[in-house]
């Protein structure tokens, strides 16, 4: 069960940054719940580093005010922000002790000794590195190494935790253990958590909220499940997720269903969304892979050929060309024996579609992932 929550709540009202010619980060507004895990997500160049930089007084906003519990921390430095920081290179002294690493910020802040040996064993204790105070930092793994970083950032019960992809260094399956890991710890204590990926993974695994950002901008801040569902716009939709996303034009909204005609395909087809854009307005139309189904040949669909089937053990995907010539994925965990070349017709649900406004790029974002 998680405990009381912890540090303190994070306004942005309104910052922005130029660096030189480069627009940054455009006026930005943006609240982090006291004790929530709020993971900023975008590409490179989205802006995220740039936010949480500011978060951190290393980076001085061009405008707009930062609010962290009840101080305006705007022109205050770093050191006065009472901020625990995690960056991507971990930043461990060498010639440090385990021990000593993590009790550096409470030995700056002259903590009696007494309290520095409880709090540091207590928050070594928490990473499960309880027995490694007096190891070298070059006799740990990539993921101790990630730990003390984290345990060193904790010790000093600050208001706000951020996090700059610590886990970008570490390979694919130590990733997945410490994404787990992170998440039981801030379950555990609660802490007021703002956390930097491009990952869509971690993101998703990770996070109470979830804030994508493109090209210095909020695109949409929610839920996994929120983005997941109902994503905002066409780049929300791609890069939270695969997507197959199909251009369509809206043609009437009835009281429980919106129809549309899909481009190149004769008929009109429903989605149950109902706050869709203006009829006679083109769209996108976003199914994602797992509801897509495959249906009998004298049942309404979309006939498609098959152009790859991927065994990913519990799940199976297939790559399947319209009669457009776009392609679509699917992902089931039940299918009928396929190979390339074969013909299949699909359908979805028209409560498991939704309608977006239309993009430059249409098609599938991305093939299976393991």
């Amino acid at each position: 069960m998680s405990g009381a929550a912890h540090g303190a709540r994070i306004q942005f009202d309104g910052v922005h940054k130029r660096f030189g010619p480069v627009r940054a980060l455009m006026p930005t507004t943006l609240e982090v719940r006291e004790g929530e895990f709020l993971t900023l997500l975008g590409p490179s160049g989205s802006g995220k580093t740039t936010l949480l930089n500011i978060a951190a007084g290393y980076v001085v906003p061009d405008g707009g005010r930062i609010r962290l519990g009840a101080r305006d921390v705007t022109d205050l430095p770093p050191r006065q922000r009472n901020i625990g920081m995690v960056f991507q290179n971990y930043a461990l002294f060498p010639h440090l002790s385990v021990l000593e690493n993590v009790a550096y910020g409470l030995r700056v802040r002259q903590r009696p000794a007494a309290e520095v040996a409880a709090r540091v064993g207590a928050a070594l204790a928490m990473v499960r590195l309880d027995g490694f105070e007096r190891r070298a930092i070059h006799e740990l793994s990539g993921g101790q190494q990630q730990r003390v970083a984290l345990a060193r950032a904790m010790v000093i019960e600050p208001d706000l935790l951020l996090m700059d992809e610590p886990l970008g260094a570490l390979d694919r399956q130590l990733r997945r253990h410490v994404q787990l890991e992170i998440r039981r710890l801030h379950v555990a204590t609660r802490r007021t958590t703002i956390y930097v990926t491009h990952d869509q993974e971690e993101a998703l695994v990770m996070s109470d909220r979830i804030a994508v950002m493109s090209h210095g901008r909020l695109e949409q801040v929610g839920t996994p499940a929120e983005l997941y569902r109902t994503p905002a716009n066409a780049f929300v939709a791609a890069f939270l997720g695969e997507s197959n996303l199909m251009p369509a034009r809206i043609r009437a909204r009835g009281t429980h269903a919106t129809e549309l005609s899909l481009e190149g395909i004769d008929g009109l087809w429903q989605v149950a969304q109902l706050d869709a854009l203006p009829i006679h307005q083109e769209a996108l139309l976003l199914v994602r892979p797992e509801d897509l189904e495959i249906v009998g040949g004298g049942e309404p669909g979309l006939d498609a050929a098959v152009l790859e089937v991927v065994y990913l053990g519990e799940i199976t995907a297939i790559r399947a060309r319209l009669t457009t010539g776009q392609e679509v994925w699917l992902r089931r965990t039940r299918l009928p024996a396929l190979t390339a070349g074969d013909t299949i017709r699909i359908r979805w649900d028209p409560g498991n579609a939704r309608l977006l406004e239309t993009a430059g790029s249409t098609g599938p974002q991305g093939g299976p992932e393991t």
